[in-house]
C-alpha cells in the first residue's frame, strides 16, 4: 500500500487494480467503504477496459474475432507499476501483457494518477493508444463512499444534491447484467436525491443521459463529498441493499443492452482512440463543510 497525505485527506492507495483503498479526514475518520466481506471487498475498482458486463461475457469486433472478458474488465484485478510517488501523490500503470491481449488484443498503456491538495483528491485515468489500430474502451470509476459519513447524520438524512436537474429516466440491469430497454422515471426530485435500500433491491441505477458533471454527497449541515468528474457522461449509483456505502460512479461507457448483437466498436458507450492519442478521465473528491 500507497499512502499519500495532505493537510485535510489521508489516502491509502493499492498498486493491484491501481485502486483508492481507503479515504481519511484529518481527524481519521474513514470516508468510504471499509471492504468488509458481510456486503463487498470492494473499494473504489477502476472499470476498464469495459463498464459492465457483456452478454455472456463474450464480445465480436469488427473483423470477425471473438473474445471473452469478464464483468468491468481486467483492469481492477491487474498489478499496476508503480511509476513515481511522492507525499501528496502516486503514479500507477498498466500496459498490455500475453493475459490481457488474449483478452482484449490491443496494445495500450493506462495511468492512474492521484493526487492531494488541500481537501481534494484528484484522480485521472489516462489511456494513450500504443498500438498501430484505433483502440476502443470504456473506463469508469466505482468509489463506495460511507453511508451514513461518519460526521453524525443519520442514514436517512443523506442525499445527492446534483449540479443540474435531472428529469431524464433512468435505466436498470437484468438478472444477467444486461441494459433493459426500458427506463423508468426518474427518482431525483429537481437535483435532488435521497437514497434508500429499496431503490437498489432492483439493482443499479443508470443514467444514461446525465446533465450534471458534479455532485455533492451527504446531510445538510455537515460535512460532504463533493465528486466532480468532467468528461464523463453517465452515472451509476449502486449498493447491496442494506449495506453502510453508497457506490457513486462516474462512467465513460456501460453494459451491453439486452440483445445487442453488433461488435464491440458500435456499443453503445465505446470510445475509439486513434493510434497514438489518449484521453484522460477525471474524478475529483473533495471534502467540503456543511
Amino acid at each position: 500500500m500507497i499512502e499519500i497525505l495532505s493537510d485535510a485527506l489521508r489516502a491509502t492507495l493499492n498498486p493491484a487494480g491501481a485502486e483508492l483503498w481507503a479515504l481519511h479526514d484529518a481527524q481519521g475518520r474513514l470516508l468510504m467503504h471499509d471492504g468488509a466481506p458481510d456486503y463487498w471487498t470492494g473499494h473504489a475498482p477502476l472499470l476498464f477496459p469495459i463498464v459492465g458486463g457483456l452478454a455472456d461475457d463474450r464480445y465480436r469486433l469488427r473483423d470477425g474475432r471473438q473474445f471473452t472478458l469478464p464483468r468491468h474488465g481486467f483492469a481492477r484485478r491487474s498489478l499496476f507499476t508503480v511509476v513515481e510517488s511522492g507525499p501528496d501523490h502516486a503514479l500507477f500503470r498498466l500496459t498490455e501483457t500475453q493475459e490481457t491481449l488474449a483478452a482484449w488484443p490491443f496494445p495500450f498503456r493506462l495511468d492512474m494518477a492521484f493526487r492531494l491538495e488541500g481537501a481534494t483528491l484528484f484522480t485521472t485515468a489516462t489511456v494513450t493508444n500504443s498500438g498501430d489500430t484505433p483502440l476502443p474502451f470504456s473506463l469508469g470509476y466505482h468509489p463506495a463512499f460511507a453511508w451514513p459519513l461518519p460526521y453524525g447524520a443519520a442514514k436517512a438524512d443523506h442525499r445527492i444534491l446534483f449540479e443540474k436537474r435531472e428529469p431524464a429516466p433512468i435505466r436498470r440491469l437484468d438478472a444477467g447484467g444486461q441494459v433493459l430497454a426500458s427506463h423508468e422515471p426518474s427518482p431525483v426530485n429537481g437535483r435532488t436525491l435521497t437514497p434508500t435500500t429499496a431503490l437498489f433491491e432492483d439493482d443499479a441505477m443508470i443514467w444514461d443521459r446525465l446533465e450534471s458533471r458534479s455532485l455533492t454527497w451527504g446531510a445538510a449541515g455537515t460535512p460532504n463529498l463533493r465528486i466532480d468528474f468532467p468528461g464523463m457522461p453517465m452515472l451509476g449509483l449502486w449498493q447491496k441493499p442494506g449495506a453502510p456505502y453508497l457506490c457513486i460512479e462516474p462512467w465513460a461507457g456501460i453494459a451491453d443492452p439486452v440483445g445487442y448483437d453488433g461488435v464491440l466498436e458500435d456499443k453503445p458507450g465505446i470510445v475509439i482512440l486513434a493510434p497514438g492519442d489518449q484521453r484522460a478521465f477525471r474524478m475529483d473528491v473533495t471534502l467540503v463543510q456543511g
